[in-house]
């Protein structure tokens, strides 16, 4: 198992769907939101996710295809 933190970007049109719920139920992925700041026009998350490596390849690649911004997060997740 693997765990990796990664920086969600959301855009206006991505913010009422529930892309984080989904990429759990698709794959064989946990996630654990963190702090995060999502508003009417644009959010942004920080995200834990553990799973096999391939599997959070697979979903960080399915994020992105769905117009998410995906950046690596580094240091101690407080929120």
């Amino acid at each position: 198992m693997a765990r990796r933190r990664l920086k969600l970007i959301f855009g206006p049109d991505l913010v009422k769907e529930p892309v984080i719920y989904q990429l759990g139920r698709k794959f064989e992925i946990v996630t654990n939101i963190r702090p995060r700041d999502v508003t009417r026009d644009q959010g942004w998350v920080l995200l834990e996710v553990t799973g096999e490596p391939e599997e959070l390849d697979r979903g960080v690649e399915y994020l992105e295809s769905r117009g998410v911004s995906v950046e690596p997060a580094e240091g101690d997740f407080v929120g």
